[in-house]
């Protein structure tokens, strides 16, 4: 039998050998894992982590792949990043790349192959012309997806989102299912590769114009995945695209890399080469020049600084309708963000969603890239009962800034009260983790009156709700 030292050293091995990282509520199912393959061996349990940690054993880990693999996908999954790729990103590299008049694409644990072929679909509908290069590779771990996505069927299921007019031009009825044409499968190519290793010919440093890499970096370890973004990153060319899943963030300023905004998804440019044809939309826009038959505009006074801290203290003390007066109060000077965003969450905690609402839709509009507003915004519309939609505002809050706690830990909670106790798990593990460095001013902001001690307590409670014992 496998005890929970045995389970705990199994990790540890899965860890070195493969990059993953596993919940706490992982370990049941990883124990009646290790017990099969201990038996399939004919091994005891200790004999078989020996065996695992002793030397290289190529077949056993791909079994072990096999076995732990999440592989659920689909084509054109996502469908506002293939938006940007095709209207954004695949646009601007095409004409960096006039001269060669190539495009390459990387697809990163590419499962059965669905986004490979999305991928190389979308190039081929960007390319400028007919004597283009599209080269699309797909990497994975895992044999059996690997073998499934050479074959290129599918069935309906995987293309569900895939729109009409594109399954007729590039997939052909076969067999109860769909195949890819052949002049889609003449521009991809699958390898197996672990993420946890540098890859023989995978991470030439400027071999791709795009990466995607998406819903990967979750599951692995903090070691792996700096390393793995390194290498994305390197493996771009400059000016070249790396999109990520909504589960995964780099944050608003990752090395060598700068966050775009469009298309209502994020995703990341490298930096350097051609200027980019469009910029994030929240970017300030120039200012325009002084006309000389203009006398000059003066400076409006500056807001009083006193009016924000006075306005908090009294939301510390639940002093609300006293606080809201004095920060919605006229005054000289134009409203800053935080001043915005305050009288927001006054706003809400007086009972007053639909001003709320409106308030934080007006601050993420006007700077996609705050966090904040998107916290704030979340936390109206799931006080509206608009409880889908406050999911993608925390996603987007928590992707922006991966260090804020409050938004995964209301995505833990929402996603506990749904049944989805992995992902909940998940979610509240990691505000745990964070909650401990939360910003004592967000903590007043979004905490509902409650301090870091028990917002503490009460993630615990939840991830106790799901069977987990961090």
């Amino acid at each position: 039998m496998s005890t929970p030292a045995h389970i705990t050293r199994f990790r540890d091995l899965l860890a070195r050998s493969l990059g993953w990282t596993f919940a706490d509520n992982d370990a049941p199912p990883l124990g009646g894992l290790l017990r099969d393959r201990a038996a399939d061996n004919g091994m005891s349990v200790d004999a078989y982590l020996v065996r695992l940690a002793a030397r290289s054993w190529d077949a056993e880990l791909s079994v072990l792949v096999e076995r732990l693999s999440i592989t659920e996908t689909y084509c054109f999954r996502h469908g506002e990043q293939f938006a940007a790729l095709r209207e954004d990103a695949l646009p601007e590299r095409a004409d960096a790349r006039s001269s060669q008049r190539t495009l390459r694409m990387l697809s990163v644990a590419c499962s059965s192959g669905e986004e490979v072929y999305s991928l190389a679909i979308t190039g081929r509908q960007v390319r400028p012309d007919p004597d283009w290069i599209i080269s699309v590779t797909g990497i994975d771990a895992n044999p059996a997806v690997l073998r499934k996505a050479e074959a290129a069927w599918y069935s309906a299921w995987s293309l569900r989102e895939t729109p009409d007019g594109v399954r007729r031009r590039w997939f052909r009825p076969d067999n109860g299912g769909f195949r890819v044409v052949d002049e889609i499968r003449k521009l991809v190519r699958f390898q197996r590769a672990n993420v946890a290793e540098s890859g023989d010919g995978v991470w030439n440093p400027g071999q791709y114009d795009v990466i995607f890499c998406r819903n990967l970096l979750m599951y692995l370890t903090a070691d792996v995945t700096s390393a793995l973004v390194e290498r994305m990153t390197n493996a771009l060319v400059p000016g070249g695209y790396l999109f990520l899943g909504h589960t995964d963030s780099l944050g608003r300023d990752p090395a060598g890399l700068e966050l775009r905004h469009t298309h209502r998804t994020f995703y990341y440019r490298r930096n350097g080469g051609p200027t980019p044809a469009q910029r994030i939309s929240s970017l300030p826009a120039p200012a325009e020049p002084a006309s000389p038959d203009r006398a000059p505009e003066k400076a409006a006074p500056p807001v009083d600084e006193n009016v924000y801290e006075k306005s908090l203290e009294l939301l510390r003390q639940e002093r609300f309708t006293a606080a809201l007066e004095l920060i919605a109060a006229p005054r000289t000077g134009p409203l800053r963000a935080r001043d915005q965003l305050l009288h927001g969450v006054l706003l809400a905690q007086s009972g007053r969603l639909d001003e709320a609402i409106v308030l934080a839709r007006r601050l993420s509009d006007e700077n996609g890239l705050n966090p904040d507003a998107h916290q704030l915004l979340g936390l109206c519309l799931e006080d509206g009962s608009a409880v889908a939609e406050a999911v993608g505002q925390y996603r987007l809050a928590a992707y922006l800034d991966p260090g804020f706690a409050l938004p995964r830990m209301r995505l833990g909670q929402l996603a506990r009260r749904q049944g989805d106790d992995r992902t909940a798990a998940g979610e509240l593990e990691r505000a745990l983790e964070l909650l401990a460095r939360e910003d004592d001013e967000r903590i007043t902001l979004f905490g509902g009156g409650f301090g870091r001690i028990a917002l503490t307590v009460q993630c615990r409670s939840e991830l106790d709700a799901c069977g987990v014992h961090p």
